[in-house]
């Protein structure tokens, strides 16, 4: 069983990606319907973005709160493992 992580952006990373659900819903909505492909490379693109957006915010503040408090000595991690840990979640960038 994984330890309980919440972070004060959370919930709205979760808005976040909700849009992000909603404009998927409607691309799949509106491809049934036959809509041009621009408009639905457009809302594609408000996915795309929303998506990226909602995954930047998560990992600044995975930087913010978890890797900045280890740096420090919050932790109790080496700076080693706190290194680690950061370009481990860099590639997702």
């Amino acid at each position: 069983m994984s330890k309980q992580h919440l972070h004060e952006s959370h919930p709205d990373i979760v808005k976040r990606l909700k849009r992000a659900d909603g404009h998927l819903q409607k691309v799949i909505a509106m491809l049934a319907e036959g809509r041009p492909c621009l408009d639905l490379a457009q809302q594609l693109h408000a996915v795309e973005k929303a998506i990226s957006e909602a995954k930047k915010a998560l990992i600044h503040d995975h930087v913010d709160n978890c890797l900045d408090g280890a740096a420090n000595g919050g932790s109790g991690k080496s700076t080693r493992n706190v290194l680690a840990e950061f370009k481990a979640i860099s590639r997702y960038l």
